[in-house]
């Protein structure tokens, strides 16, 4: 039987709303082989989602989904196997979840204006120590009975397109792309094509950050449509670059399930073999 691997997941610590451990019993009970930890710029859920994934037997990717701008637009990249304590890479993730908290604040400031319940205090504090991200935002709306769930909220509110975004300044990604691999991690192009951002990743920057090392570029995403899919194959094969496929996994907190895209197990071990670790196996 083939191993069934998704290699792109989100938790609590981020912008999910699993537990590591409850990652991984999702992970278990929808059958998987392995999946992926990557939440947005920070390695704070590895150490339980670890100790989970060897009690319960699940394999676990571990890695992160680092923030990037390029030309004022969002760029995700996936780093997996890197080394955690990597001085510059910490520095790199600190830098973003400042920037990320102080561009949200200015958000929810432009929001008040309109949804005047949304309390910006009071979603740091049920947020804790995660990586906060417009989805905690999103919920924020939710909760307050402006919209009936987190994609309610993106499709205006929180649109990049919209009157209340504030765009990131953060690192450029082919920076990104140089970080994980100094820090022994693997790079991956998250969601290129993403038919909801409204944005697509140029290719005259897919070839920069190919040159910089990047491994590999997300083609089964469900954001991604037919002609978004045909482009990423394009691009993969102009650049020599792998194809990987995730359900970019947040919990409830958005309609992507385990499993519903994977990952190729010999691009896996492509990824082992680059990385500065393994996958955990119980």
């Amino acid at each position: 039987m083939a191993s069934l691997i998704d290699p792109h997941a989100h938790t609590l610590h981020s912008d999910g709303t699993d537990t590591p451990e409850g990652l991984v019993l999702a992970a278990k009970s929808a059958g998987l082989d392995v999946v992926g930890i990557t939440d947005h710029d920070t390695t704070q859920g590895w150490a339980e989602a670890v100790e989970a994934a060897r009690r319960h037997g699940v394999g676990l990717l571990l890695g992160v989904e680092v923030s990037a701008v390029y030309q004022g637009n969002s760029v995700h990249i996936l780093g997996y196997l890197m080394d955690p304590q990597d001085h510059s890479l910490n520095l790199l993730f600190e830098d973003a979840r400042r920037e990320r908290s102080t561009r949200l604040a200015r958000m929810a400031s432009n929001l008040a204006a309109d949804y005047p319940l949304l309390d910006w205090e009071a979603l740091k504090e049920r947020a804790g120590d995660a990586a906060l991200g417009r989805p905690h935002l999103a919920d924020e709306l939710v909760l307050q009975g402006y919209f009936p769930n987190r994609s309610a909220a993106f499709e205006w509110a929180l649109h990049p397109n919209g009157p209340y975004y504030v765009p990131q300044k953060v690192a450029s990604p082919t920076e990104v792309v140089e970080l994980i691999r100094q820090a022994g991690g693997v790079p991956v192009l998250a969601h290129p094509q993403s038919s909801t951002r409204g944005w697509s990743v140029p290719e005259d920057l897919v070839a920069e950050m190919a040159q910089a090392g990047l491994f590999g570029i997300e083609r089964d995403h469900r954001d991604h449509d037919a002609v978004g899919r045909e482009t990423v194959e394009r691009l993969a094969a102009s650049h020599a670059l792998f194809m990987t496929g995730g359900s970019d996994y947040h919990g409830t907190g958005k309609p992507n399930f385990l499993g519903e895209n994977s990952l190729d197990p010999y691009i896996l071990a492509e990824i082992e073999a680059q990385g500065t670790s393994k996958v955990v196996r119980s």
